[in-house]
């Protein structure tokens, strides 16, 4: 004869209460560090010198399928970034004159940058405030890499699609 199922009374024996979320198994936007974002993306550079024209600088992010440029010195170190939104002001301001324009024209010069350890939510935040999309990654050592609100916002459908997958599994058991 199967048995059948008996709900649990008061002379049942007090299992072991789980917890379905905890700060381990959680991984929470606030935990989570630029450096997981690019890990997952790679840390890529495209940069550009501030001498060169326009028209480089269009043709690169066309090939690199890109939406801006990081703009480096000889040597390396960030001077400025340059993004289509620049370049499309240029245009506007400047139509039929703007391909042959140096980089250093056009470019933003002062740059915020972060840092790997930084949370992605505070990065996501710096800039949403500062309207702008493209963020690059430093640390004493110099460039890192670049994220992209794009990269920041994936990242963290994948958070949430990852915790809600977890979650269903410890309803369903």
């Amino acid at each position: 004869m199967p048995s059948s199922y008996q709900a649990p009374n008061r002379k049942s024996e007090e299992k072991a209460k789980t917890v379905s979320q905890s700060a381990s198994s959680n991984m929470s936007a606030a935990s989570a560090s630029v450096h997981m974002v690019l890990d997952q993306k790679g840390k890529n550079v495209f940069a550009i010198r501030p001498q060169d024209t326009l028209g480089k600088a269009v043709e690169v992010l066309r090939d690199k399928h890109i939406g801006a440029l990081l703009v480096t010195d000889a040597n390396g170190s960030l001077q400025g970034i340059l993004s289509e939104r620049d370049i499309v002001r240029k245009l506007a301001d400047t139509p039929g004159q703007t391909l042959p324009q140096k980089v250093e024209d056009v470019m933003t010069s002062e740059v915020q940058v972060c840092a790997p350890g930084d949370a992605m939510v505070d990065v996501l935040r710096r800039m949403t405030e500062g309207r702008f999309r493209h963020m690059p990654v430093a640390d004493d050592s110099g460039l890192l890499g670049m994220v992209t609100i794009g990269d920041l916002v994936n990242f963290r459908l994948t958070q949430l699609e990852h915790e809600a997958l977890q979650m269903k599994q410890l309803i369903v058991g």
